[in-house]
């Protein structure tokens, strides 16, 4: 059995802001890799969770989101690299947001997706996320949908 563990932080540190960039760049299915700046942009004076996924010591995967509104909590990107997939990496990480939300008084969260990514749109709508809006495009691989649970 592999050691899994799931570890929170609730500030974009510096180490934390290398770590991310550094892991969005070797997930091939991210649009772009994002620069340091780009998180912290992103992130300034706004509270947020993110989460790294470690397998047997090696980080693997992320999750990260942050407040929208008072009420809702932004689940914006995450990942898990190709060599560390079908472990349920990305399935602890919702379940880890969704209760660390709940605990912090959220009482939806809001996640996109697009229809090339038929692992997440799955695990999203196993989850009782609910598809709120779609953005069309010409090619319907890269429709955007909108999904919602209220927790």
């Amino acid at each position: 059995m592999l050691n899994i563990q799931i570890q929170a932080h609730t500030e974009l540190t510096a180490e934390v802001a290398e770590q991310l960039a550094a892991l969005t760049a070797r997930i091939h299915e991210l649009d772009h890799a994002q620069s340091i700046e780009s998180l912290q942009q992103r992130l300034a004076n706004k509270p947020c969770l993110i989460l790294f996924a470690y397998v047997e010591g090696e980080l693997a995967g992320f999750k990260l989101g942050y407040q929208t509104d008072e009420d809702c909590f932004y689940s914006w990107l995450g990942g898990v690299e190709a060599d560390f997939r079908q472990l349920g990496l990305a399935k602890s990480m919702l379940e880890y947001q969704e209760k660390w939300a709940t605990k912090q008084g959220f009482r939806r969260l809001e996640v996109k997706t697009r229809n090339q990514f038929k692992a997440m749109l799955n695990m999203l709508v196993a989850n009782q996320y609910q598809i709120t809006q779609v953005e069309r495009h010409d090619n319907i691989d890269q429709n955007k949908l909108f999904l919602q649970k209220t927790l």
